[in-house]
């Protein structure tokens, strides 16, 4: 994509900024997906404005366009507002702030890129959390005046719940401190001390200014005591976990099978760890059974053998059952399969939870009915401490025990993002509530044991709530039947009884017509994902 400047003299190439890359190297470049995060205001979106035009990836009519937004919507008293580049929504612009994911693409000479542009308000963090799944790096801003706020710890603890090992820990606005050592120190001890627990590999803190470009593509001139690399450089050289050549067993998830006629019949997917050659004797699951790898087809010719990563379709020796939703795995080296299982849950619905629930599991392209049969304990997100076991509310973390209606096939998630994550989905509204992660060795608390069924825990102010909502209908309805009966000549007597008899038994009619239209519901909604299944299983068998 060409870089020009506008015919302005607010416009000016960046100092220091790498060279463009050649289109025709694109491909060989190794893909670095980040996400940008942390609390709201600490200047993502002004961070990743300023990458794209450090790294000249924005065209003429992209600066024109800026040029013209900055001085409608800006922030910055006329000049670039860099936030603008990827804060699109109306909503965005008019407030300030990111709502939705923002994913952007560009490279340098050294690497391709994806970032993903993610909101700071509480109220987003499942936007945040979305972003975060797919990425192999965190940046963590934080405002140099502020410190760590309850949001950075937050988005800390997703970051790495969600298997981010490799942190650049971006200490922003450090021309509003002068550009003081003093304060980038006291921030990055701070952040240390709190994220001791939290599994990462390497925290690399970078004192920089999103705004004016300082340490991002180039060192500054104002931070002469800061020996790392800028922000780019970091970036172009880094080596996430993901890079790691491993000895992961074969995971193949079948997404669809291929059978454009009665000659072939391949199950095509996307390798989501190992590898698998022409020949390996493979299982599928949860089946069992067993054949070998006859061919590896994609559209540019087979192979003879396809890794993690790659999307290809695989025929077998034998006539075995495979259909959408199955996993075709390393016949010696099978995962787990359960009806039960432990998972780290995030809330992301507006309402509460409802432990003992049902609610649509979705784990890849497999679908079952799962009960949430216990929470062991919550996360309290200031000290990452176990708090007492409650059901979730918004934003809310916690270990829980599910259980599901038939076999799953299961993976931790730290070892297998494709068998170890998933998403929770409510019967009747159709909302997604949660994101579960697999954690099997995850110790419930002293003393409990998963078997017993989650119980929420009530105040005297909630019991005195329900109290009131549901007694005092009941005894005004009771006391006008009593009083219409007197009025039309039944006796005193008659008309408590009268009253009575109405005050118990319409709330318990009223109850039962609930529960019956409730019920109704989610039979209806079970025999909808039961009749989609159907139609995505048409034809997969042999």
């Amino acid at each position: 994509m060409a870089y020009a400047l506008a015919e302005t003299d607010r416009i000016k190439e960046p100092a220091g900024a790498p060279a463009p890359a050649a289109a025709d190297s694109v491909q060989d470049k190794a893909l670095l997906r980040f996400i940008t995060c942390g609390s709201v205001d600490d200047g993502k979106s002004t961070l990743i404005g300023r990458m794209l035009y450090d790294s000249r990836m924005i065209a003429d009519d992209q600066l024109a366009a800026l040029d013209r937004d900055s001085r409608k919507f800006g922030t910055q008293g006329g000049n670039l507002d860099f936030a603008l580049l990827v804060d699109g929504l109306s909503a965005e612009r008019e407030q300030g702030i990111t709502i939705d994911v923002a994913y952007r693409y560009f490279k340098t000479d050294k690497r391709s890129f994806i970032v993903a542009d993610t909101p700071g308000h509480e109220q987003y963090t499942r936007n945040m959390a979305t972003g975060a799944s797919t990425a192999d790096l965190a940046i963590i801003l934080i405002d140099a005046r502020k410190g760590i706020l309850p949001q950075t710890r937050r988005h800390s603890f997703i970051v790495s719940m969600l298997g981010v090992r490799d942190v650049a820990l971006a200490i922003n606005k450090m021309d509003l401190v002068d550009y003081s050592e003093a304060r980038f120190n006291e921030i990055v001890a701070a952040y240390r001390e709190m994220a001791r627990d939290l599994n990462f590999r390497t925290i690399a803190p970078l004192p920089i200014s999103a705004l004016n470009g300082d340490n991002i593509a180039a060192f500054s001139e104002r931070t002469p005591w800061f020996q790392g690399e800028p922000l780019l450089r970091f970036l172009e050289n880094v080596e996430t976990a993901g890079d790691e050549p491993g000895e992961a067993p074969f995971r193949f998830p079948v997404q669809w099978v291929n059978r454009p006629n009665l000659d072939f019949r391949g199950f095509s997917g996307w390798v989501a760890s190992g590898a698998v050659k022409v020949g390996d004797e493979v299982a599928s699951l949860p089946s069992g059974r067993t054949s070998r790898v006859q061919r590896i087809v994609t559209q540019d010719g087979d192979l003879d053998i396809a890794i993690a990563g790659q999307s290809v379709t695989l025929t077998l020796a034998d006539e075995i059952d495979v259909s959408r939703g199955d996993v075709l795995a390393a016949a010696g080296r099978q995962p787990e399969i359960a009806s039960q299982s432990q998972a780290r849950l995030l809330w992301t619905a507006e309402t509460d939870m409802h432990p003992g629930a049902s609610y649509i599991l979705k784990l890849g392209a497999r679908t079952a009915n799962a009960t949430i049969a216990r929470i062991h304990h919550l996360v309290d997100i200031h000290t990452f401490d176990a708090a007492q076991a409650r059901p979730l509310g918004l934003n809310e973390i916690g270990l829980a025990t599910l259980r599901f209606d038939r076999p799953m096939i299961l993976g931790d998630y730290r070892d297998n993002r494709d068998l170890g994550g998933f998403i929770l989905i409510d019967r009747i509204t159709n909302e997604t509530v949660a994101f579960g992660l697999i954690d099997p060795k995850a110790a419930p608390d002293a003393g409990e044991t998963a078997e017993q069924p989650a119980q929420p825990v009530s105040s005297w102010p909630q019991v005195r709530s329900n109290l009131k909502l549901r007694l005092a209908p009941a005894l005004f309805s009771g006391l006008c039947v009593g009083l219409g009966a007197v009025v039309l000549g039944a006796s005193s007597a008659t008309g408590v009884a009268l009253g009575l008899a109405d005050a118990v038994l319409r709330p318990l009619a009223r109850g039962l017509y609930t529960d019956y239209r409730r019920n109704a519901s989610r039979r209806a909604a079970a025999r909808r994902t039961a009749e989609r299944d159907e139609a995505l299983n048409a034809g997969d068998g042999i």
